[in-house]
């Protein structure tokens, strides 16, 4: 999403990371997310999620975990890294049943930095990452510019999900 912002932010503003993650949090919650801020290795973190059923599914739930931090610097090893690990996190705390029996699992990484590199961006913007019943749409967020890449399409693997996670990560990510 190449045009798309999040809102007027002085990008001087040392804290503009930080002002972000706190509109992300009240738009999560704003949204019927539970939240709750971990601390990840020293990195505090906001978590949020919710679970939502739908018969256009295929009567399915899908939990959907939003996982944001600020970090000092983004590049790809860095996204794909924090990617991987919100996987393994959205999947071990679900809680019912496994993956796959009429539940799957949706998740967004999302790296907030001032120090963002343009092949971050672009490795956030190609696709959306997809295992066994699990769909992940990293969002790289660059606060200098302000910017936010994340992808946007609908793919073919999980296509029931995609106006979904487009509408979520449209209310969640960008806006005034």
């Amino acid at each position: 999403m190449h045009e798309q912002v999040y809102g007027p932010q002085d990008p001087s503003t040392p804290s503009a990371p930080a002002a972000y993650l706190a509109t992300v949090e009240s738009r999560l919650t704003a949204d019927g997310c539970a939240t709750r801020w971990e601390d990840w290795a020293g990195v505090p973190v906001l978590v949020g999620r919710r679970s939502d059923f739908r018969l256009r599914w295929m009567a399915t739930k899908l939990y959907l975990f939003t996982v944001a931090a600020a970090v000092p610097e983004i590049t790809v090893p860095v996204i794909e890294g924090f990617t991987e690990q919100v996987t393994k996190y959205a999947k071990a705390t679900k809680g019912g049943l496994p993956v796959g029996l009429q539940n799957g699992v949706g998740a967004f990484p999302v790296l907030v930095s001032d120090r963002v590199d343009p092949a971050a961006v672009r490795w956030a913007e190609e696709r959306q990452r997809v295992r066994f019943a699990c769909m992940t749409r990293p969002v790289v967020v660059d606060s200098s510019r302000p910017y936010v890449g994340m992808y946007s399409g609908k793919p073919a693997l999980g296509r029931v999900y995609a106006a979904y996670f487009i509408e979520k990560g449209s209310r969640y990510f960008y806006g005034p």
